[in-house]
C-alpha cells in the first residue's frame, strides 16, 4: 500500500511550520527525510501517522484519506498499518521486554501462541533473545532501541515510520539497527519512511528528500 501526501501544510498560530508538502512512497520503497532542526521533520512524521492534526492537504495510505477518519478510527487503522520508532524510545518501564514488544499485536486482541511465536523470533532477529524477562532499566541504549524497533515491526505493517532511530547510538550500533530495520521491512515488503541527521542512515535510502518550510526537494538517488 502506497503513502501519497498532497500539498500538505502545518501550522502553529501564525507561524507555517511546513507547507506544500507532496510525496508519495511505493510499497517497499525507503524514503530518507532530512533537513535543518525545527523544520519539522517530527511533526511531518507524526502528521503521517495520525498522530498529529495538520492544517491543510491530504494524507492517504492504500487509497485511504486518514483525515477524514475520527480519532477512533485512526487509531485502529494505526494499530493495524503503522509501525512507529521513537527516538526516545518510549518502551513501558513496569513491561519486560517481551510484553514491550508484544505490546502491539495485545493492542490488536491477539494473544495465542504463534503470536508469543512471534514476539520471541523478533527478539532474536534484533539480537535480544533470551533478554524477554528483563526489565527496559536493565538494558543499554542500543539494546532499548532495538526493542523499540521490534515492537514497531512484531506486527508486520504495511507502513514503517522511524523518527532518529540511530540518534542516541554510536556508529556501530546505529549500523546494526539499521541493518535490522532494513532487512526487516524489505522482507515484508513495507514502507520505510527514516527521519534522519545521520548521512550514513540516509545513504542507504532509495530516495534522499530534503524538507523545507515550502515543501520538499528531492536531493541525492542514494543508490
Amino acid at each position: 500500500m502506497s503513502l501519497v501526501l498532497d500539498r500538505l501544510a502545518k501550522h502553529y498560530g501564525d507561524s507555517a511550520v511546513f507547507a506544500n508538502v507532496s510525496l508519495e512512497v511505493a510499497k517497499g520503497e525507503f524514503v530518507a527525510i532530512v533537513g535543518e532542526s525545527g523544520v519539522g521533520k517530527s511533526t511531518l512524521l507524526n502528521c503521517m501517522a495520525g498522530l498529529d492534526s495538520w492544517d491543510a492537504g491530504t494524507i492517504a495510505h492504500g487509497g485511504l484519506d486518514i483525515g477524514t477518519l475520527d480519532a477512533e478510527a485512526r487509531a485502529l487503522w494505526r494499530r493495524s498499518h503503522v509501525g512507529f520508532v521513537f527516538q526516545a524510545f518510549h518502551v513501558l518501564p513496569h513491561l519486560d521486554v517481551a510484553q514491550n514488544v508484544g505490546l502491539p499485536l495485545m493492542l490488536l486482541g491477539r494473544h495465542g501462541v504463534p503470536d508469543k511465536v512471534r514476539v520471541a523470533q523478533m527478539l532474536e532477529v534484533v539480537g535480544l533473545a533470551g533478554m524477554g524477562a528483563r526489565l527496559p532499566q536493565q538494558l543499554s541504549g542500543g539494546q532499548l532501541q532495538r526493542v523499540a524497533i521490534a515492537r514497531a515491526l512484531v506486527h508486520r505493517p504495511a507502513l514503517l515510520l522511524a523518527d532518529e532511530p540511530t540518534g542516541n547510538l554510536d556508529p556501530t550500533t546505529a549500523a546494526k539497527v539499521m541493518d535490522v530495520l532494513l532487512a526487516q521491512t524489505r522482507e515484508h515488503g513495507a514502507s520505510l519512511v527514516l527521519v534522519t541527521h545521520s548521512e550514513a542512515a540516509a545513504a542507504r535510502a532509495d530516495r534522499v528528500l530534503h524538507l523545507r518550510a515550502d515543501g520538499m526537494v528531492a536531493m541525492a538517488q542514494a543508490r
